[in-house]
């Protein structure tokens, strides 16, 4: 997986770096209510850009998933994978 996580929303004009799936998923439920536009948008940390020479020159995010809270459903999808990573952080059943 990955290190380190973005998350946009607002059509793109907000963003928030977190650490974890797990503060993606909660950060998502806590504010969906309050934002204009319920669709956010999980970024991954991918491999670095290469510059022409072949030396890295920076940090590169790929999509990995786009939450999308008006769709029926996906509040409740969310809540359950939260409940399973949390589950597993303590090592045991949900």
């Amino acid at each position: 997986m990955t290190d380190r996580w973005q998350l946009r929303f607002d059509g793109g004009r907000q963003q928030r770096y977190l650490p974890d799936r797990q503060a993606i998923l909660r950060y998502v439920l806590a504010i969906a209510e309050q934002s204009q536009d319920p669709v956010f948008e999980v970024w991954g940390e991918g491999e670095p850009v290469r510059l022409a020479d072949g030396r890295a020159g920076g940090r590169r995010f790929v999509r990995l998933e786009v939450i999308d809270m008006r769709v029926n459903g996906t509040a409740e999808r969310v809540r359950a994978e939260l409940a399973l990573l949390a589950a597993d952080a303590i090592g045991g059943p949900p």
